[in-house]
């Protein structure tokens, strides 16, 4: 019966935060809830209190959150027990806790996490892999099959299904993605959860509580005939038949080896005696052993990774001195001590205006979002990726606070603008700009030129999307490095700014 609920509950769970990544209509942008109650995003966030009750939680019932809560176990039970299908004679078998490697992660896991380099947690921590695999990897595939359903019902006169652009976000997001992908789903279907007991950050404090939990799989000594089908059925590795012992710092309770045992003797249950306890190592000395490690690498934290920084060329050719982070991330620094790169707000942008970025941030922030305005501009009323985000690394915004904040200024190139060159009519940009930082002003033989004022411009892109010169834009954005408040300027106060631009 446990094993059924507990099954039940990964099921509900896992279909939901794999559509929540995947859906592209904007129902789900209200269930922030699903991110949230993952470990190391709301460690970031600062919301102690989930990080209370996850810890909680595994006092009480074991590591149940790897089992029911956490995608990347949910995913790892799934591809293990499609290799079972494959295999029907499949047996796993018990394997010492490799203890270097485990806190040897953990320890990386710490330094980064301090030093800045969210890029190095971010390849480590279950639930940002897990997304950057939906968003990088199945989101095409998910968008291409509603693009064939669109089409068949399209052909019947049915429009409930509309087309999408189907196309790659980053070539970099896409590589370690499908390289997770294929890691995990390896070791998930040859060795069970090694990821989770060797690899995840997660996994290792999470095990170290679970330890010390109330409820356990306990194994009775007096019943046990020693037949091995609860080894056999450990996804984990954590029973040893021979000596009768359950590693519970590795148990992720799947409860595969209650549902074999018909002799009754291994149960789910609270302790009876004293010397009632799974593991054959003594607590104490891994209690230690814990916080030695912990307390060593903290005293080393590095310094944060250096931001490379990019040179504006000159003439018709221009490249940003700085990336255009998110609404909400205050600044990029803000931004890399508490991205993980979950991907949850790029997939959840209803303007496809985030991207994974790659150097921009430097190499501690590859694969956070960034803005990018090839297939769309922000949105002046929209503040769903800081809505969305589960770990503070995007704050939440009201549409007023949204709509004075400066992202980024916009940056004017005559040389490039069709006006100038061709002497054709355009003011595409002024149309589309919802502050008037881009007005049009008289310019020659009845023409008019755009104008800028960038103390009033928000950054959202608007007139870098629409401007119609290839490759380098007449218009574009540069991004804030700490986000300000846009100036706000009377109506007369702007006329007079754009006068004085053109000496008139």
């Amino acid at each position: 019966m446990l094993k059924k609920i507990r099954f039940g509950l990964a099921v509900v769970v896992g279909c939901l935060i794999a559509f929540y990544f995947l859906d592209f209509t904007g129902l789900t942008t209200g269930w922030p809830n699903l991110a949230r109650i993952q470990f190391i995003p709301a460690l970031l966030a600062g919301s102690a209190g989930v990080v209370i009750v996850l810890l909680l939680l595994t006092l009480l019932f074991g590591r149940v959150y790897c089992s029911v809560i956490c995608p990347m176990g949910i995913f790892q039970d799934l591809a293990a027990r499609m290799s079972k299908r494959v295999n029907r004679k499949k047996k796993y078998s018990f394997s010492p806790e490799k203890k270097i490697l485990r806190y040897g992660f953990l320890g990386i896991s710490v330094l980064a996490f301090f030093g800045g380099a969210t890029v190095v947690l971010s390849l480590l921590e279950p639930y940002s892999a897990f997304g950057r695999m939906m968003v990088n990897v199945f989101r095409p595939s998910y968008m291409a099959m509603n693009n064939l359903l669109a089409w068949i019902f399209n052909s019947f006169g049915n429009y409930t299904f509309y087309h999408m652009d189907v196309y790659v976000l980053s070539g970099v997001a896409l590589a370690v993605g499908l390289f997770t992908f294929a890691g995990i789903a390896f070791l998930a279907c040859r060795f069970g959860r090694t990821w989770c007991n060797t690899v995840c950050p997660v996994g290792t404090v999470l095990g170290f509580f679970s330890r010390y939990a109330l409820w356990k799989v306990r194994i009775d000594a007096d019943a046990c005939v020693g037949c091995g089908k609860c080894e056999h059925a450990c996804k984990a590795g954590c029973i040893d038949s021979r000596v009768k012992m359950v590693d519970c710092s590795r148990c992720v309770d799947c409860f595969n080896c209650l549902s074999v045992c018909h002799k009754g003797a291994i149960t789910y249950r609270l302790p009876r005696k004293k010397t009632d306890f799974c593991g054959a190592e003594a607590t104490n000395s891994s209690r230690r052993q814990f916080m030695a490690t912990v307390a060593a690498l903290s005293l080393a934290v590095p310094q944060a990774l250096a931001r490379e920084k990019a040179v504006i060329k000159n003439n018709k050719s221009w490249e940003r001195k700085h990336p255009l982070s998110p609404p909400g991330a205050r600044s990029a620094e803000h931004l890399s001590d508490h991205c993980t790169a979950c991907h949850l707000c790029v997939t959840k942008c209803p303007s496809h205006v985030l991207k994974p970025a790659f150097l921009e941030y430097g190499l501690g922030g590859m694969m956070q979002p960034k803005m990018d305005f090839e297939h769309g501009f922000c949105n002046f009323d929209c503040t769903v990726c800081g809505d969305v985000c589960p770990n503070g690394a995007l704050l939440p915004l009201t549409k007023d606070e949204k709509h004075r904040l400066q992202v980024g200024r916009v940056v004017f190139v005559r040389e490039n603008c069709i006006v100038n060159t061709d002497e054709t009519s355009c003011g595409a940009c002024s149309e589309h700009c919802p502050t008037q930082a881009v007005s049009m002003v008289p310019y020659k033989n009845g023409l008019t030129i755009p104008s800028v004022n960038p103390d009033i411009c928000v950054g959202c892109g608007g007139c870098e999307y629409v401007c119609p010169v290839r490759p380098f834009r007449a218009i574009y954005i540069e991004g804030n490095p700490v986000h300000r408040q846009a100036k706000a300027f009377t109506e007369a106060e702007k006329k007079e700014v754009m006068l004085d631009d053109f000496g008139f």
